[in-house]
């Protein structure tokens, strides 16, 4: 592809191609002969007969150099306007006709980025994986991984570039929740927890999957850290050549006669990204001296508002503020007036923060990114950042456990929001039916009576504390139990999945009283709870046994 390159080069200087010239406010413009991306090409010329003739000889003497074949089949000529000889332009060439809006690498080209037109392929995608999911039994804990591994993923290409209009993000997740809670035929099942906890973080109480508004807004932002820290790049000339740039950072604030809604967005969450970042100083020329954040955690401007208030110029670059005079310089900010006695004291500190901090002339200055340990922008440590908030406590650690299944631990989470279709919440949705624990028959069945208060759930536990020598009391919810027992007890031993799974077979049978107890075996893989009782009792008298031994055998130790 290097040599069909050089070729278009050849004849845009020689005048037999003309390109395309973009101008906006970088003085000039640039002039935008072709596009490589891998094996894919994208040319730009006027409808001119003898410019066709001319790109069809390149082709043909690219295809004598390289030994390759152009599949004029597949190549399209787009018009750009009203081009009345398109079908003439066409032949010449030997390729057909196409239109805009169209696509390309899976990007719309001529469509309006706000379009909702443009999204209807994600959709489409989406049912489509559906419909291959839509025959198999998939447990809630398979469908928490492929929501996360393939129905999130699915949109991330085009929001990388576009902002998701809000009428297509709630269309995807609501795709995403009917499948949680429905299955592959996304059938009308309750959805019991609130989706905005669903998408929120494992250690916030939800199942970690992706905030699309949030996702969006890190992955456009990008784009604001590839300006501020690629130099050389081709898009970054095109951008700063059509909307300016301020400092090398950032492009000039789009406006509306210079406008394409494409970067505007984009350029919008450019300020995110210098809230996290700061500036690494080499030569000075690109940092702002008051207002970028080079110099501690804090622009200057902020940390000293009273000097930056009478400061001779507030956009002053860090250069500017730098004496070259002496063996090793110094700083030499210049200021609108002379110090008052009272500012003293806050130019003694000004000049405490700029100490140790030199100009290296040799050395380009670059952006760091404050959220990561080598400097380099990740967009998850963004998305972290933007989903910081309303942090809640919650047990998540031993939830999702590695030594668990997902399934059990998608039940565990339910148990811990209170939100398990127990017979008391089937009444408050208008079920009409008598509520009674079929563990025990004793009272009215809710998650903490089946999972905790229950006597036959209290065996259970009694039996596990006393097998592992933990001594607890019940609590009130399963929740709370889960967040002072297991951290404290139980976190790093093998009792949580045999008794997660304990309490999983007391739910899934409690329409079976007859069997719950053989079930329980099954799942624990051993003797009846009866013998469990015994073994219990048998347990406690040799522990009684083993005290009054040992309590003899100290005793002698000391006599001797």
């Amino acid at each position: 592809m290097e040599a069909l390159s050089c070729l278009i080069n050849k004849a845009v200087r020689g005048g037999f191609l003309s390109g395309c010239r973009l101008r906006g406010r970088g003085g000039n413009g640039i002039q935008v002969s072709h596009l490589l991306f891998a094996d894919d090409t994208l040319v730009f010329c006027k409808d001119s007969q003898d410019q066709m003739a001319v790109l069809s000889w390149i082709l043909m003497w690219f295809e004598a150099i390289s030994g390759l074949n152009i599949n004029l089949e597949k190549s399209e000529i787009l018009p750009v306007g009203n081009v009345e000889n398109v079908e003439v332009l066409a032949s010449e060439l030997g390729c057909k006709v196409g239109s805009l809006p169209s696509t390309y690498l899976g990007l719309p080209l001529g469509a309006p980025h706000k379009s909702v037109v443009v999204w209807d392929g994600v959709e489409e995608r989406m049912r489509k994986r559906l419909a291959l999911w839509k025959r198999q039994f998939i447990s809630k804990g398979g469908r928490i991984t492929l929501i996360r591994s393939t129905l999130a993923s699915m949109p991330i290409y085009l929001m990388s570039l576009m902002r998701i209009p809000r009428v297509v993000r709630l269309r995807l997740e609501k795709i995403q929740r009917d499948f949680l809670w429905g299955g592959g035929a996304l059938e009308k099942r309750p959805h019991l927890v609130n989706w905005d906890v669903v998408r929120s973080h494992k250690m916030k109480g939800g199942l970690g999957i992706r905030n699309f508004s949030i996702l969006n807004r890190a992955l456009l932002c990008k784009w604001s850290w590839r300006f501020a820290a690629e130099s050389d790049s081709f898009w970054k000339l095109v951008i700063s050549s059509k909307y300016g740039e301020e400092g090398g950072w950032i492009s000039c604030e789009v406006r509306e006669g210079y406008g394409v809604g494409l970067w505007k967005e984009i350029r919008k969450e450019g300020a995110l990204l210098f809230k996290n970042a700061s500036f690494t100083v080499g030569d000075g020329r690109r940092v702002k001296f008051w207002k970028d954040i080079w110099c501690g955690n804090t622009p200057l401007c902020e940390a000293f508002p009273s000097l930056f208030a009478f400061a001779v110029s507030q956009d002053a670059w860090v250069e500017d503020c730098w004496d070259y005079l002496g063996d090793a310089g110094g700083w030499y900010p210049c200021f609108s007036r002379s110090f008052n006695d009272w500012e003293l004291e806050a130019v003694a500190s000004l000049l405490s923060v700029l100490q140790g901090k030199r100009l290296n002339v040799g050395m380009e200055d670059r952006v760091v990114w404050n959220a990561s340990k080598n400097g380099s922008f990740f967009v998850k440590s963004l998305y972290n950042i933007l989903d910081s908030g309303g942090a809640v406590p919650f047990p998540w650690r031993i939830i999702w456990s590695p030594c668990m299944p997902t399934e059990v631990g998608f039940f565990a989470w339910e148990a811990s929001w209170g939100k398990v279709l127990t017979q008391d919440h089937l009444k408050r949705r208008g079920w009409s039916l008598a509520n009674r624990c079929f563990l025990c028959c004793e009272d009215e069945e809710t998650i903490n009576r089946i999972l905790i208060h229950c006597p036959k759930a209290k065996v259970l536990w009694n039996l596990m504390f006393t097998m592992f020598r933990v001594n607890w009391v019940l609590q009130l919810t399963e929740k709370e139990a889960k967040k002072e027992a297991f951290r404290k007890y139980l976190e790093s031993s093998g009792v949580l999945d045999a008794l997660t799974k304990v309490l999983v077979a007391l739910y899934e049978q409690n329409d079976k009283p007859s069997s719950a107890v053989e079930f329980v075996q099954q799942k624990l893989g051993g003797p009846t709870v009866s013998e469990y009782e015994k073994l219990q009792g048998e347990m406690l008298d040799l522990q009684i046994k083993y005290n009054e031994l040992l309590a003899a055998h100290q005793e002698t130790c000391r006599q001797a």
